[in-house]
């Protein structure tokens, strides 16, 4: 599986970038004295801050399990801990007793009321996520989903180590 990220967070990290490359090219043109070295300083801040916000988190599916790249922490669930993943306002990845936020795959609850509603007169009120078509779902649902279809993959393969490491 590839990683899973956001796709806006991961755009707009990229186009501060390309506008910082810029306006430092622009700078070294026409900067000048201690005010143009306190700008390039702090441009190249805001560079690393673009990077841990908006570039760096990312939901990692490995063959051993899945790695949840957050902004100031990594966290490794191998796939024989892996129990479940759903989405409250975040993507979250439950091993046995311990639950793990995912910074990158959002959701607001205005999104999730307004599917809601929308789902509303198609059937029951609560559906499982197993059921709908993946086209219709709410990509952070989506991305629960697959994360419980590859741990259920894995979990069957022959020779997979049933304890608990990473």
């Amino acid at each position: 599986m590839k990683p899973l990220t956001a796709p806006a967070s991961r755009l707009a990290g990229w186009a501060w970038v390309v506008l910082v490359v810029l306006l430092m090219a622009d700078l070294v043109l026409r900067g000048s004295g201690a005010t143009g070295l306190v700008a390039g300083s702090v441009l190249l801040i805001t560079v690393g801050v673009a990077y841990v916000l908006w570039l760096r988190p990312r939901v990692v599916p490995t063959a051993e399990g899945v790695r949840l790249v957050n902004p100031l922490r990594d966290t490794f669930v191998p796939w024989s801990a892996f129990t479940w993943a759903d989405v409250t306002d975040v993507l979250r990845v439950h091993a046995g007793e311990q639950v793990f936020r995912s910074w990158p795959l959002r959701e607001t609850k205005r999104a999730r009321v307004r599917e809601n509603l929308r789902r509303a007169g198609d059937g029951p009120a609560y559906a499982l996520d197993e059921d709908l078509d993946p086209r219709s779902m709410r990509p952070t649902d989506l991305a629960a989903r697959e994360l419980r279809e590859e741990a259920e993959r894995r979990k069957a393969e022959p020779g997979n180590r049933t304890a608990a490491g990473g």
